[in-house]
């Protein structure tokens, strides 16, 4: 074994620590792997305990989820991985677990507001909720795919997250900021509301994030009408998915899309008008 692929094991291994200390994998929950060539891949095993790992127990698997090696079975959602893989040619590490607070939000198909934190917005962008499948088999992996190439981070319905980037700590982050930010919002809802940047104040920050080098697909070609704290990137997909905003307030409507004021007159536009207030007479009904 060369000293590259064992340190990625140890690498691994650590991730795996991490994960079982911050309470977002119980017993033997969770998987992490690794790609170390064009056609193989490091995977962490079924059935054991991830805050525990030796570089002996990882698997080594090829791109269609062979076992190649190792005296442990592979995760039994390892094609998940492969899945994410096969997409996005920069992947080469995918963390899969449950955090409590994120997977709050997957179990009660909860979007995830936008336009609170900074570090949310520079490092996250829109996360969204994928319809459910049972664990495991190709058709649980490919619920991925309407969202792996606009995001690093994708909430699974009833489930947990997955995360991947160009390492298995950057994998790791972005499962980490996730948590806290949906910790954040469960607290700040409890004191009785969540107060939204401005249009300006998230555009100041959209600006930062492509400066940092992140991609954020509110600013790709065809997003410049987008409400940019509306969940456009992905609200297409709330109605396969289940997914249904009823307890964090949707902010007003920044954008092109946006109610408009009338010249002089300072009249808003009739339709987004009775869009608004639609959106609002729905909303307490369904609080009632």
């Amino acid at each position: 074994m060369s000293a590259n692929i064992y340190q990625k094991k140890k690498e691994i291994c650590e991730i795996g620590r991490r994960i079982y200390a911050k309470g977002f994998a119980a017993a033997n929950d969770g998987n992490i792997s690794y790609r170390i060539s064009e056609n193989e891949v490091l995977c962490t095993p079924t059935m054991v305990n991830k805050g525990f790992l030796t570089p002996d127990d990882i698997c080594l698997l090829d791109m269609d989820g062979n076992q190649l090696s190792g005296r442990l079975k592979r995760s039994s959602e390892a094609l998940l991985h492969l899945t994410i893989m096969k997409e996005r040619e920069d992947v080469k590490s995918v963390v899969h677990c449950h955090p409590p607070h994120a997977t709050a939000f997957a179990v009660a198909r909860e979007p995830i507001p936008q336009c609170v934190l900074p570090e949310v917005e520079v490092f996250l962008g829109d996360v969204p909720i994928t319809k459910y499948e049972t664990p495991g088999g190709q058709a649980f992996a490919d619920t991925i795919m309407p969202f792996v190439r606009k995001t690093n981070v994708i909430i699974l319905a009833n489930h947990g997250t997955v995360s991947y980037g160009e390492t298995v700590e950057r994998a790791y982050w972005w499962t980490e900021i996730l948590d806290a930010y949906c910790r954040i919002l469960l607290l700040a809802m409890q004191l009785g509301r969540v107060k939204y940047f401005s249009e300006k104040e998230t555009r100041e920050l959209l600006d930062l994030k492509t400066k940092f080098g992140f991609h954020d697909a509110r600013q790709d070609p065809g997003m410049e009408d987008c409400d940019i704290c509306g969940n456009d990137i992905f609200r297409d997909s709330w109605e396969e998915a289940g997914v249904e905003r009823k307890i964090f307030p949707a902010p007003e409507p920044m954008g092109r899309n946006a109610p408009k004021t009338n010249g002089a007159a300072g009249k808003l536009d009739q339709e987004a008008l009775i869009r608004t207030i639609t959106d609002r007479v729905m909303a307490a009904l369904q609080k009632s």
